[in-house]
């Protein structure tokens, strides 16, 4: 049988080891002492099926009936609305037309969002078609059909040192060794960086840093049904998350892979924009974290096999949407390395495969 090392053991790796675990004998190495620990377990957990760029958005639609249904389904409604001042019209304007929201009157906003300064937002649109994704469980899900299938997980073992020789893959740790057929990265942020190990050309992945400040809700106010609300051009948004508020400056600063954590600084700038559309300021901040999310150049997946050495197989640069893509990237990854027909259309595949950026 086929075997296949996978390093990363975020959505990106469980997924497409899940995937691949029918097939082939599979092991995901995790450099961490658990999964999903970076920006997996960091996720603002959203599916919006217009989100992101053409071939995301593919991915999104393709991905959508699995989270649905599959195991009784990892969706809850939640429902997504971007407000505005006239000051910021033309980038609202922009934005409903990307996104295919539509436009809701400040009174119906305020209905659905109560602390709602009505006397600052004049601007508002809706999609109710968004939903939050239990992202543990949908982790956990992918993890138990791998083990199912006769699959491993190994954690708290970094890899040092990568060869390729004779058709075989040779991967070293502080303290094990493995050789393996096929080799897949998706190590996220670091994922160039093994590639750099593997002699193979990086993609120009870099990590972002995104912010997050839980905050309590807003006295008096049950929270639970309100839904995801952002500023313009995704300035900052706000997202109800267990009896609290989730608050983002939605900020990308480039930065090297790493343990990442958020600053005071960018921390306030989120607030502050959050604040100035709202009629209660924030009592106290409950805690507050960040997550590296990593881009390709061009801000879309780069899925499959790595045009100079095939056995290597790139699953990398989710961004910000590695959750609500896992089903269907996972999949088309699969029927990349075991030559099955994809069930994407062509032109998806083209914009997601590694070659476009060589």
């Amino acid at each position: 049988m086929t075997r296949i090392l996978v390093i990363g053991g975020g959505i990106a790796g469980l997924s497409v080891a899940a995937r691949l675990s029918a097939d082939a004998e599979v092991t995901v190495i995790e450099a961490e002492d658990s999964l999903g620990y970076h920006a997996s377990g960091r996720s603002a957990a959203l599916i919006e099926q217009n989100y992101g760029a053409p071939s995301v958005q593919a991915l999104n639609r393709a991905s959508v009936d699995y989270l649905r249904g599959h195991d009784g389904g990892y969706l809850t409604p939640r429902g997504l609305m971007i407000v505005a001042n006239d000051k910021d019209k033309e980038a609202f304007d922009a934005d409903v037309a990307a996104m295919g929201v539509h436009r809701i009157s400040v009174a119906d906003a305020c209905a659905k969002v109560p602390v709602l300064d009505p006397g600052y937002v004049t601007l508002a649109a809706w999609h109710a078609d968004a939903h939050d994704i239990d992202t543990d469980r949908l982790l956990q899900g992918f993890a138990r059909t791998l083990r199912a299938n006769g699959g491993r997980v190994v954690v708290s073992q970094r890899i040092t040192a990568i060869s390729h020789e004779d058709a075989l893959w040779s991967l070293q740790s502080a303290d094990d060794e493995w050789s393996t057929d096929i080799l897949v990265n998706a190590a996220g942020a670091w994922a160039d960086e093994v590639a750099g190990l593997a002699g193979i050309r990086p993609m120009g992945i870099v990590p972002y840093r995104r912010s997050m400040a839980r905050v309590a809700a807003p006295a008096g106010h049950d929270v639970s049904g309100w839904p995801m609300f952002f500023g313009v051009s995704e300035s900052w948004y706000a997202k109800p998350d267990a009896g609290a508020l989730l608050v983002s400056p939605a900020d990308e600063d480039p930065v090297d892979p790493h343990d990442a954590w958020a600053e005071d600084m960018t921390l306030a700038e989120g607030i502050a924009l959050y604040e100035e559309v709202v009629t209660e300021p924030v009592s106290r901040m409950l805690s507050n974290w960040a997550g590296l999310r990593s881009f390709a150049p061009d801000r879309t997946l780069v899925l499959g096999p790595d045009p100079d050495i095939p056995s290597f197989v790139w699953c990398a640069g989710q961004g910000g949407y590695g959750m609500q893509t896992a089903p269907a990237a996972s999949q088309l990854v699969a029927d990349m390395v075991f030559g099955r027909p994809p069930r994407l259309a062509a032109n998806s595949i083209a914009a997601l495969r590694p070659e476009r950026l060589r």
